[in-house]
């Protein structure tokens, strides 16, 4: 990684600034971070004299023509986060998912000095539906169903299309990441600007059960917590990013998971009794636009292929998320009172 050019588009994000942290950590020469904040904050970048922020869509003619073949490897993060916000407002969706890809991959075509271009994809797409029990773990293999639930499963899975496109036909030499479900420390409820739902602040799982716990609010169970997901840490994530770029095959896929399935209760019980919380758990009615159930991502192929394995058990990676989240009430609370106003037009939104 010593003396390379990296480009992070979405690097100001959960993930993507922990993969700049780790890309600095390595020894990158420049990493230029392209993120319109739609889902992010600034103060996500560490202050770092490599680091570069564009404040604006990857999307944008102006960003676009100001890239130059001067690229090692380029990291696509950018994403509308996430399926209920997908519902709330497709156009943005296909907007800040679909349109991003599809203008960034016609400006690097043709780029010489480009090693990788790594693309992070979805892994709930080839999950099966309705599944209940005995549950098999998703590998890279198989049929992509036409029934996907939410405009984000889509944008993202023909964002992989859009991928093996340009690799076969074009030689851009795209790598896809799916990623599962990614939880650690810096996850700031609320960052980034107001999408339409209270998932925006209640974005995802583990930090809302997390910061719950933390406060002594209940945790609601979607469905009684039945369901079931992969977990995997997010300095795993950004590790297996590293490798899908140095090892990874243009044209190719990798799971980036634990290979571990724990259910939504088990994940719930856990995180209070990490935190030592009063928190009581209420069973909620089932979302009525989620059919996955039980799923949960093979790592065979990432282990063989790029020798890349999830370290951090889910005990441990709660334990650094409930101490980071606690350091960091301040500003998560800062990016919740944001939307305050909204949320109470939509509702109570606690989940």
């Amino acid at each position: 990684m010593t003396g390379r050019r990296l480009l992070v588009v979405g690097g100001a994000g959960f993930v993507g600034s922990n993969l700049v942290r780790l890309l600095l950590a390595e020894g990158a020469e420049h990493v230029l971070v392209v993120d319109n904040l739609l889902s992010s904050e600034r103060e996500n970048l560490p202050d770092d004299p490599r680091v570069e922020l564009v404040e604006a869509s990857i999307a944008d003619d102006d960003v676009l023509a100001s890239l130059e073949d001067e690229l090692d490897v380029v990291y696509h993060l950018a994403t509308y986060h996430g399926n209920q916000s997908s519902i709330a407002n497709p156009l943005e969706d296909h907007e800040n998912n679909l349109i991003t890809t599809l203008k960034l991959y016609e400006r690097l075509t043709g780029f010489e000095r480009l090693q990788k271009v790594v693309y992070s994809a979805s892994g709930c797409t080839l999950a099966p539906h309705e599944v209940y029990e005995g549950a098999e773990a998703v590998s890279e293999e198989g049929d992509v169903p036409l029934d996907l639930d939410s405009p984000y499963q889509i944008s993202k899975v023909v964002g992989e299309f859009y991928s093996v496109y340009y690799e076969r036909q074009q030689g851009l030499p795209t790598v896809r990441a799916r990623f599962q479900n990614v939880y650690g420390p810096g996850e700031a409820l609320g960052a980034g600007r107001w999408r339409g739902t209270p998932a925006t602040i209640w974005r995802n799982v583990t930090p809302t059960f997390v910061y719950r716990a933390l406060k002594g609010l209940p945790l609601q169970l979607d469905n009684g917590g039945v369901a079931s997901r992969d977990f995997v840490y997010v300095e795993d994530v950004a590790r297996g990013l590293l490798a899908c770029a140095e090892r990874g095959a243009p044209g190719d896929v990798y799971n980036l998971a634990s290979g571990v399935e724990t259910t939504i209760r088990d994940l719930a019980k856990l995180v209070v009794e990490l935190s030592g919380s009063s928190s009581e758990l209420e069973i909620a009615p089932r979302r009525a636009w989620d059919h996955s159930v039980l799923r949960f991502g093979s790592p065979e192929k990432a282990r063989r292929e790029l020798g890349f394995e999830a370290q951090t058990p889910l005990e441990d990676g709660l334990r650094d998320t409930i101490a980071w989240t606690q350091e960091n009430l301040d500003f998560i609370e800062r990016c919740m009172g944001k939307h305050a106003n909204q949320e109470q037009l939509v509702g109570d939104g606690a989940h």
